[in-house]
């Protein structure tokens, strides 16, 4: 990290007056895609975050978000790179402009739509599916695109049709095949994600319902191969269990939620047979 930012940070991250904003905001923009977490996490991140939540960039807010939604296709497809860094961390970003947005009213509704279409269109297509890097900090592409999708729900232009959308992109994002397992909380963060859909209580059990039996399908196929059958399960259960959990343990419940129970323990009944049936001594 820099002397310049190190003294940014060191006043509480006040905007600089030395530089015109639209400078300082385009090197940030590229220290998102930095390898060094300091850089990354520490400054880049914070600081326009800060800034969003603040107000600075309330007249440029529309502009802000059209960049971090740009910044979502750079290197997609490409696993194992550091190009990971400012697809994922564009994303916090953009879940940032849609928070200020819910707070002050400042996006058209049509951007807010195309921002959560482009949202959509890189979680279902992002390949690296790393969570911590050693050496290089948080990818957590899964994770931040899980908050993104969250933040977007709480937004009055989207209804029963977008929300329903927004369900089924975590389905298939989660159902993906994959050669490894998310395991740094991900499957946690799509379900507080669900939740966050479930709480506008515009979603009916209805549509709920059939959702959580595809996924619940996923979770319960075994089977026999070369490949590890968990590979094709445990994303499924391991989310099942965390909605399950956050559902029976929320203070702000959706209106479903006592037969979003008995659907959730169905589908865990039959996922865990094996752990739930009679005891054989």
């Amino acid at each position: 990290m820099s002397a310049y930012w190190k003294q940014v940070l060191s006043t509480g991250l006040l905007v600089p007056e030395d530089r015109a904003l639209g400078d300082l905001t385009a090197e940030l923009t590229r220290m998102l895609g930095s390898p060094d977490p300091s850089v990354r996490d520490g400054t880049a991140y914070p600081a326009l975050a800060t800034w969003i939540e603040r107000g600075v960039y309330d007249d440029l807010l529309v502009g802000l978000g059209d960049g971090m939604a740009t910044g979502l296709v750079v290197g997609l497809g490409e696993t194992g790179t550091d190009s990971v860094f400012r697809r994922s961390f564009s994303a916090l970003i953009l879940t940032e402009c849609l928070a200020r947005d819910h707070l002050a009213g400042l996006v058209p509704g049509t951007k807010i739509l195309e921002w959560g279409d482009r949202l959509a269109a890189w979680y279902l297509r992002e390949q690296d599916l790393r969570g911590y890097v050693v050496g290089k900090g948080w990818a957590h592409a899964i994770a931040h695109g899980a908050d993104a999708i969250g933040t977007l729900a709480y937004s009055p232009h989207l209804g029963l049709a977008e929300l329903t959308v927004l369900l089924d992109v975590l389905a298939d994002r989660l159902l993906m095949p994959a050669d490894t397992l998310l395991v740094a909380g991900e499957p946690d963060r799509m379900a507080m994600a669900t939740m966050r859909i479930l709480r506008r209580n515009v979603v009916g059990l209805e549509i709920v319902e059939p959702w959580v039996v595809r996924i619940g399908r996923a979770a319960a196929t075994r089977g026999y191969s070369d490949r590890d059958p968990f590979l094709s399960t445990g994303n499924a259960e391991t989310f099942l269990r965390a909605l399950y959990l956050q559902l029976m343990l929320s203070a702000q419940a959706p209106t479903i939620r006592s037969d979003l129970l008995l659907v959730l323990v169905d589908a865990l009944r039959v996922s865990n047979g094996q752990y739930v049936g009679p005891t054989v001594e």
